[in-house]
Parts: structure tokens; sequence; C-alpha cells
């Protein structure tokens, strides 16, 4: 009896500290949705194309490389402001928490456009309102 009794006290002291060990969320953030797949016109590694079609409403064929985005002058994160890294850009929406924006993202992988939320980290935050 007894052997059963400091089992379960065991036990009851593995799971609770288990469940307190569970990191918490700063803040619930908005589930990815995807928009779609590559927009017609754009080539195949389309994220500087989707991202011209998102800010202007067409396709600026010297913008589909991402480190075209480079050119733009540097800013502070804010919404229609653009992240780029030599191989990625997005376009900043909405920001979520310190870092961490709702960003609209074409070619995030299997050939999708989401609205979804990311990080900042690595990334240059730059203006493409201002002439290039």
């Amino acid at each position: 009896m007894f052997r059963i009794v400091v089992a379960g006290a065991l036990a009851l002291i593995v799971v609770s500290s288990a469940a307190e060990a569970r990191p918490r969320l700063a803040r619930a953030w908005p589930a990815p949705q995807t928009l779609r797949g590559r927009p017609p016109g754009c080539p195949h590694a389309f994220c500087g194309c989707g991202a011209s079609l998102y800010l202007f409403g067409r396709i600026i064929p010297r913008l589909n490389l991402a480190a075209a985005w480079l050119a733009f002058a540097r800013a502070r994160p804010a919404p229609r402001m653009a992240a780029v890294r030599r191989h990625h850009v997005f376009v900043l929406v909405e920001q979520l928490e310190a870092g961490v924006w709702l960003a609209h993202d074409s070619n995030t992988g299997g050939g999708l456009t989401r609205l979804h939320a990311r990080s900042l980290a690595g990334f240059i935050i730059v203006d493409p309102s201002g002439a290039k």
C-alpha cells in the first residue's frame, strides 16, 4: 500500500512539473493564410515580383530579384516597408510584437504566397516608396 501511495505521489509531481515547464506565448498570432500561388507573369523565384505586385499593383521587372530591394533607403519597421535579405523579401503589414510582424510573404515555400507572422531577425528594412 505504501508503494502505491509513493508511486502515485511521484507521478503527480512529474506531471505537474511538466505542465509548469511549458513556454507561454506572449500573444496569440493570427493563423497563417494562404493567399495564392505564383502570380501570372512572375518568374519561378517570385518573392520580389509578388512584393512589387502587392505594393505597386504591377510587376516591376527590376525588383524581381530580392537583392534589388536593397537599393531602397533603409527605414524603421512600419506598415508597407519591405524586409529584405539577399535571397528573400516580404512586405510588412502589421506589428504583432517586438521584432515580429504580420507579413505579406510571396514564395514562402511550396510556391505559395501567405499572410503570416515573420521575425525580422536577419532582415534589413527598406522603404520602397522612395526613389530607387
